[in-house]
């Protein structure tokens, strides 16, 4: 590729292309900067300072002049606006944090870029921050305060939520990888959408430091990119334990995702390199809730993996119908916890005028946060409050943990799950609005395994209705990161779905 398609190349390509000196970080960083101003109008990027992207890329130069080693040195990346970025505003996508810059880097953003805390960082330049709905609540993208951003392949569609920024800035190729979060789905569905790849780690296995709570018990960080090797070599810097600031971080070691990606499985072929894997497909998953244009895509997907030499079995997770009123229960509780700090006195906005002190709570309240977050903080309120607390939200956690068994059962016929990761191709901006079920039926697919805290992630399966972008779900036991990203690789190694962007990119 020439200097001219530098905004097509993937992280490993960039990674290698800095390292051999045939471009520089600047020259790079300029040329992206460059794309973001022209596609302003997708409203991915909610904070740019090309300034202060390009003094990172300028030290990024220098080390690389000198050797330096770190993995992602002088690559650009950008940022989900839920995780908090020193130099740029965070606002979680809300009138809340209007102006709030943070004094620290989030662990998982510094451990991608500068490092801190004697951790060395991977030496990733920042773009800025990228689109979201507000503190993370949506399906679509719609909920932000600063207006939607667009789906790349259709403008007048969503790119999914609550990460949409973020899938429609790699999608655009405005940026070669983002970070994202994944609370309900919200990394695994906007890279369905946007045909682009993303993983959620095991809930722990990415700190949460830094990461604005939504629901934490739910909400983990993990990375979009293009494909399954350059999630890997983000993944392999943001991972690690965290004990000193995320008491639920996993204290487990780094590691390296990125190797064996190209090896195929113990006793198997290269020409067959996934022999003797076994693919789960739940026969909940693949019902009439999911379209018809849906599931021919991903059988197509499957097909492929089976020529692989992958064995497909039928599974079942019988509680699937349940994870969304189990979801919208326990989610809604932990925010309506999380989200009581904003009061106008300690954190977030404050009204200009009010009479008293309980008028200050409810004018600054009702004032920063958009109709999204104060239904759910309603919701989850009502039942936690006494009378509520054990017929609602101590029956959603019980259910949790069957669904969580469920997966269990599973894993003992196959060794990777496979299904949808939603029911249907982006949808229309506006379209769900005035009914708020339909939006959250569209996690259907991916909320199971986050109540079960389990690494997923979404892969690009071709293509469905109107052109649109199809995701393949790929679902793993507890710590199997590894093995969805060799799965995922090894589709990518024989089809192109990932490779494809939208017209104009």
């Amino acid at each position: 590729m020439s200097r001219d398609d530098l905004h097509r190349m993937g992280v490993a390509e960039l990674a290698e292309g800095l390292r051999a000196r045939r471009f520089s970080s600047v020259e790079l960083t300029q040329a992206l900067l460059q794309r973001i101003r022209a596609h302003a109008d997708l409203g991915a990027f909610v904070a740019v300072d090309e300034e202060l992207s390009l003094e990172q890329a300028r030290a990024a130069d220098e080390r690389l002049a000198r050797g330096d080693g770190a993995p992602l040195l002088g690559v650009p990346i950008a940022h989900k606006d839920v995780l908090v970025t020193r130099g740029w505003p965070t606002t979680a996508g809300s009138r809340m944090l209007a102006g709030y810059r943070s004094p620290f880097d989030a662990t998982v953003v510094a451990r991608l870029g500068q490092g801190g805390d004697g951790h060395p960082g991977a030496g990733a330049v920042t773009l800025g921050k990228l689109n979201c709905d507000e503190f993370a609540m949506g399906s679509g993208n719609e909920h932000s305060a600063w207006g939607p951003a667009r789906n790349p392949w259709d403008r007048a569609r969503v790119p999914g939520g609550s990460s949409g920024g973020s899938a429609a800035a790699v999608a655009a190729c405005l940026t070669p990888a983002a970070t994202g979060t994944d609370t309900g789905g919200s990394i695994r569905q906007p890279a369905a959408l946007c045909g682009v790849t993303g993983i959620k780690p095991t809930y722990g296995r990415c700190s949460r430091h830094g990461l604005i709570a939504y629901a934490s018990s739910l909400d983990q960080a993990g990375p979009l990119a293009r494909s399954a090797l350059d999630c890997a070599l983000l993944l392999s810097a943001m991972a690690g334990p965290d004990p000193d600031r995320d008491a639920t971080s996993l204290d487990l070691p780094p590691q390296d995702y990125a190797r064996g990606l190209d090896e195929p499985l113990p006793g198997a072929s290269a020409a067959r390199p996934l022999q003797g894997l076994r693919i789960g497909l739940p026969r909940e998953f693949f019902g009439p809730g999911c379209a018809p244009d849906v599931q021919a895509a991903l059988r197509a997907a499957l097909a492929e993996l089976e020529r692989l030499g992958a064995r497909l079995v039928e599974v079942s997770l019988p509680r699937t119908e349940l994870a969304i009123p189990a979801y919208y229960v326990i989610a809604p509780a932990e925010a309506s916890s999380n989200l009581s700090r904003y009061d106008g006195v300690r954190y977030g906005h404050r009204a200009a005028q009010y009479d008293d002190l309980l008028d200050m709570y409810r004018r600054s309240r009702s004032e920063g946060f958009g109709p999204e977050v104060q239904r759910r903080i309603l919701v989850g309120t009502y039942v936690l409050s006494h009378g509520y607390y054990d017929a609602y939200y101590l029956q959603a956690q019980k259910i949790r943990r069957l669904i969580a068994q469920d997966f269990v059962a599973a894993f003992g016929a196959c060794d990777v799950i496979a299904g949808p990761v939603a029911p249907s191709v982006a949808w229309p901006i506006g379209a769900k609005g005035d009914d708020p079920v339909a939006e959250y039926l569209a996690d259907v697919y991916t909320l199971p395994a986050s109540l079960a805290g389990l690494p997923g992630m979404s892969v690009p399966a071709g293509f469905g209705e109107g052109g649109l972008p199809v995701g393949l779900q790929l679902i793993g036991p507890y710590l199997a990161e590894a093995r969805l990203l060799h799965v995922a690789h090894q589709l990518q190694r024989v089809t192109d779905w990932h490779t494809r962007v939208p017209p104009g990119a």
